[in-house]
């Protein structure tokens, strides 16, 4: 789920490339192909703890602290959080951070149940456009709107670090500091090292033909339109139990207060940015446009490879990579003390 396969994607991509369905950089800046305007409509009315970025999309989100505006852009992706993360505790006096559940899973808008097309390509089409990576990438932009901020600061987590990387590549100048955790290593395609399988390598010797039987199950596309919204969401959710069972073997549990029931986790929209994605791109250049500084915080247990993390460092023109000890893939609440003293280090830094 946080990092997909080459046989995979070149299956979608193959149909995504052909008609022009595929993600470039750019577009959402433009308004190009997008359901609506980048203005948000007016938030009079609103229910308390929602933004409404579009007149039938409703993201719900809750924050915590006092001060300077920050914004959570979570993984999964369609894993929203419940609570505010531990390793922010320390931080809540200086900064107020806000945590949202993006289109399409935990309590804001789904806006797809299931298809009575069989039409493949219009269904994807459809999929794309409402809840695919532009789409997401359109709603960080209404919600610094929303919030009337002239630049952001934004933090993003896993598969959220690499959405929160094309908004800083599609909006360069909205953004004052961004600190991406463990990001996912889809900046170009195909993936080179890594993707889902590399997952097999970490678990038990009994679990793995299991697993393998959930990837083809997982990734079985031509059967995709005669699913729910909820019998995607439980497929979603079978993933957490081999993540899990893969981080016990570097000696970390996966921890408490992640949420990760079919209740929660999204269905449609994981593939959907799955599906937005081309057969052939190389996104790597495209973070030269972002001059803002970038902190890149990789955990030291993490199953996926560190080597991701650094190159997204690398690649920044004002980039740094910083590794959190006894941590995997959710330092915040792994390792909280460690994980909050360099964020404040580099959020505080020239304040």
């Amino acid at each position: 789920m946080i990092i997909f396969s080459f046989a995979f994607i070149f299956i979608i991509g193959m149909l995504a490339f052909s008609n022009g369905f595929s993600y470039k950089p750019g577009e959402v800046s433009k308004e190009k192909g997008l359901r609506s305007p980048l203005s948000p409509p007016s938030q009079e009315g609103v229910k308390p703890n929602f933004w409404k970025v579009e007149e039938d999309i409703f993201l719900y989100y809750f924050s915590a602290g006092k001060g300077i505006p920050v914004l959570i852009i979570h993984g999964g992706p369609g894993l929203p959080p419940s609570k505010p993360w531990k390793g922010l505790e320390e931080l809540k006096g200086s900064f107020k951070f806000y945590f949202y559940h993006q289109r399409g899973c935990g309590k804001s808008t789904r806006p797809v149940d299931r298809f009575e097309s069989k039409n493949f390509l219009q269904n994807f089409a459809y999929l794309d456009n409402v809840l695919g990576i532009s789409a997401q990438l359109a709603d960080i932009e209404r919600i610094r709107r929303i919030l009337k901020l002239d630049k952001v600061i934004i933090i993003g987590h896993s598969y959220g670090g690499f959405l929160a990387t094309l908004y800083a590549v599609e909006f360069p100048e909205h953004v004052e500091k961004m600190v991406v955790i463990t990001p996912a290593g889809v900046l170009k395609m195909p993936v080179e090292e890594g993707g889902i399988d590399q997952l097999k390598d970490y678990l038990p010797e009994d679990m793995k033909s299991e697993y393998e039987n959930f990837l083809s199950r997982y990734f079985n596309y031509g059967n995709i339109f005669l699913k729910s919204e909820k019998e995607l969401a439980e497929l979603n959710s079978e993933f957490v139990k081999f993540f899990g069972a893969a981080l016990k073997t570097k000696g970390i549990e996966l921890p408490e207060d992640s949420e990760t029931d079919a209740e929660n986790i999204g269905g449609w929209m994981v593939h959907a940015m799955y599906l937005s994605l081309g057969l052939k791109y190389d996104l790597r250049n495209e973070l030269k446009k972002v001059d803002a500084p970038v902190l890149v915080v990789h955990g030291e247990k993490d199953v996926m490879l560190p080597s991701v993390s650094k190159e997204y460092a690398d690649l920044f023109v004002n980039g740094e990579f910083k590794a959190v000890s006894k941590a995997s893939h959710f330092p915040f609440s792994e390792n909280p003390e460690e994980f909050d003293g360099i964020i404040s280090d580099f959020l505080k830094k020239d304040r």
